[in-house]
């Protein structure tokens, strides 16, 4: 008995060409990021631990709370994605650090 099994190249067809994105910011000093989280794995922690280190690295970092923005990954996360845009524009947020645990 033989077993088939179907193989994708990691190196697969690109599906975005890059047009539409917003340019990298030069620096976080004085910017306001977002934090969003999955609720996997330590984001809770893991976002203390950036906001003390980036503190001390950028002057005048303003961060917004994971809290603000609920799971992006659970059983509401359809509503707090499709509201995610308008949230971060209300909130003049100019960075976004996303937690994906795994």
């Amino acid at each position: 008995m033989s077993d088939d099994y179907e193989v994708v190249w990691p190196s697969g067809q690109r599906m975005h060409d890059g047009k539409g994105l917003a340019r990298r910011l030069e620096s976080l000093e004085g910017k306001r990021v977002a934090e969003l989280w999955d609720w996997v794995f330590k984001g809770d922690q893991m976002f203390e631990i950036w906001e003390r280190e980036l503190s001390e690295r950028y002057p005048g970092i303003e961060f917004v709370s994971w809290r603000e923005f609920g799971e992006i990954h659970g059983a509401n996360e359809h509503q707090v994605l499709a509201e995610l845009p308008e949230k971060l524009r209300a909130m003049k947020v100019d960075a976004v650090i996303c937690g994906v645990g795994c």
